[in-house]
């Protein structure tokens, strides 16, 4: 971590990348542009989830693609300590699965990292703002699940047990949640996942998110 002077005046902003030419290359851009600084730049999130309160950053560029700890596994983490922190994603990733599941976990923002030099500044000042930017392809994935009607095939009950998989309860919590066995917890997932045509929790998450069935 390379911690740098900041003035009261300027955003502050914390850069988690892995990659030390990108990492570099973000930190150069930040500290370079007037009225913003970057506090720190960290290529582990488990790092930056304990240095990062101390500094007190109001945005941090975050990679979903980090060793230990990912990206979308860190967004929750950092909003635990840091509540206030606006969180806007610097990947490759494209898919629909990573797209939701950041914008579900609490990320303010979506871009790819061939987006602009310009258009990344002007994205942090859009979280500033209270606004949401993403990259165009990723607005316009977010765009076509809402107009999506996809008519779930899911019971009441296997959509309330879909909802907690995706907030990531086990199988035992789910049961205790509901107040019902184990075994029948997983007699309506083998349903669910029958009826999403998927074979596994991941998948099921992913197509829950995906045609918005939660």
């Amino acid at each position: 971590m390379n911690d740098h002077a900041v003035s009261e005046e300027q955003t502050r902003i914390a850069i988690i990348e892995d990659d030390p030419e990108i990492r570099a290359a973000l930190a150069l851009l930040v500290q370079g542009t007037a009225g913003y600084a970057c506090v720190g730049t960290w290529d582990r999130c488990e790092s930056a989830i304990t240095e990062l309160p101390a500094l007190e950053p109001e945005v941090a560029l975050l990679d979903i693609g980090l060793p230990g700890i990912s990206g979308l596994q860190g967004i929750s983490k950092l909003r635990a300590v840091l509540p206030r922190l606006e969180i806007l994603m610097l990947t490759i990733r494209e898919d629909d699965e990573a797209v939701f599941e950041a914008l579900r976990a609490g990320a303010s923002g979506y871009l790819i990292k061939t987006t602009a030099p310009q258009r990344i500044l002007e994205a942090i000042a859009e979280v500033r703002s209270g606004g949401a930017p993403m990259s165009p392809g990723i607005a316009r994935r977010v765009a076509e699940s809402f107009r999506r009607a996809t008519a779930s095939p899911l019971s009441p009950r296997e959509t309330e047990i879909l909802h907690l998989l995706c907030d990531g309860m086990s199988y035992k919590m789910i049961a205790a949640t509901l107040f019902l066995s184990q075994e029948t917890v997983h007699s309506h997932l083998k349903s669910i996942y029958r009826k999403l045509e998927v074979n596994s929790k991941s998948e099921a998450v992913a197509r829950a998110l995906k045609d918005r069935l939660v």
